[in-house]
């Protein structure tokens, strides 16, 4: 698995690679041909160099631009074929169906009255208009919007308007 995976950083480092060195030489290029005649012309200015790197930086973006976003749509394809296709097969992710019968998962938490006078399911579902609460004070309260010049409405009244 981990190889599959330090494969995958390779790529990844192999794409990035093939597509800033196209940039980085031709930036290089002209530095060095823009060098070159700054040193025969005496002529020592350095904005002279920047336009024709930007320039000719940019003309090598959108040539090989399509060839750049293929080969970045490929290393992606092949991440989510990695993330969705081979390492769920590898290994068993998933907990074994029978995981909570030697073991009491929250049993610090569901200690104590606090869950006592919670309504079951079916409490619920033929009650549905009274929404049920551990506690009292946890309940929200929500009042009207602040009067302001152009004031915004909360999200009951909200819902009121668009009917939900």
């Amino acid at each position: 698995m981990i190889e599959v995976l330090t494969e995958y950083l390779a790529k990844g480092f192999m794409t990035m690679l093939s597509i800033s060195m196209p940039c980085v030489l031709t930036a290089a290029a002209i530095g060095l041909v823009v060098g070159i005649i700054q040193a025969v012309t005496q002529v020592q200015e350095q904005t002279i160099a920047a336009a024709p790197k930007i320039f000719m930086v940019f003309l090598v973006i959108i040539i090989g631009g399509l060839g750049f976003i293929k080969l970045l749509t490929n290393l992606f394809v092949e991440g989510m074929n990695i993330a969705f296709n081979t390492v769920p097969k590898q290994d068993n992710f998933v907990l074994p169906s029978n995981y909570y019968k030697y073991t009491t998962p929250f049993e610090k938490e569901m200690n104590g009255d606090k869950f006592k006078e919670v309504p079951t399911v079916k409490e619920i579902m033929k009650n549905p208009t009274k929404v049920p609460y551990i506690d009292k004070g946890e309940r929200v309260r929500y009042d009207s919007a602040p009067k302001a010049p152009m004031p915004k409405g909360n999200f009951v009244e909200i819902n009121k308007m668009l009917g939900r």
